[in-house]
């Protein structure tokens, strides 16, 4: 089978050790974890795991249903590229020096539609949102400047679905509880 790029978004409560719980599941089937961001969800007190890997789908079924199996987690599915919209956030720390001798720069901050997000005499910070590959060029455009310091974050991602799974599923347990309680 062929290998490609899944997002798996895990939803679980805020409980130490969980994160090593779920790394473990990749390691043990030997899949590398491309990108991790964690961040509380829009639901008070639930934390969302956005975790980006290459494998088969037979694989990844495998690794979400071992995911669903952890105490504190939730929910966990999996999506492909062409069912989430997702971004990156990256941030450049250049000398002003830099800035202030040529326009380059500000023509690059501008290409790249980024921005810049602080000037102080010893250097600029730039942030450039965006895919992988877009944030990368960037950085390979201003290396010639001396570029000090370069991160980008985790990948964030929403789905193009209508609503979150999370939310559908929470809406079915609600409504299996109804049910129960009316018998």
């Amino acid at each position: 089978m062929e290998e490609k790029e899944f997002t798996i978004i895990t939803f679980s409560e805020n409980s130490i050790g969980l994160l090593n719980r779920l790394t473990i599941i990749f390691t043990r089937r030997h899949l590398n974890i491309e990108s991790l961001t964690v961040s509380e969800s829009a639901l008070h007190g639930i934390f969302k795991f956005t975790i980006v890997v290459k494998s088969t789908q037979s694989n990844i079924e495998k690794v979400v249903k071992q995911i669903e199996k952890v105490v504190d987690v939730l929910k966990a599915f999996y999506l492909c590229e062409d069912e989430i919209i997702y971004q990156e956030v990256a941030l450049y720390k250049v000398p002003t020096e830099a800035v202030t001798q040529s326009n380059e720069i500000e023509m690059l901050v501008r290409k790249h539609n980024a921005r810049i997000l602080e000037i102080t005499p010893d250097y600029t910070a730039i942030e450039k949102t965006g895919h992988k590959d877009e944030t990368q060029q960037l950085f390979d455009d201003m290396k010639k400047f001396k570029v000090m310091q370069f991160t980008r974050s985790g990948r964030v991602a929403i789905t193009k679905a209508r609503r979150e799974r999370l939310s559908e599923y929470l809406h079915k347990l609600d409504t299996e509880k109804l049910m129960v309680k009316e018998d």
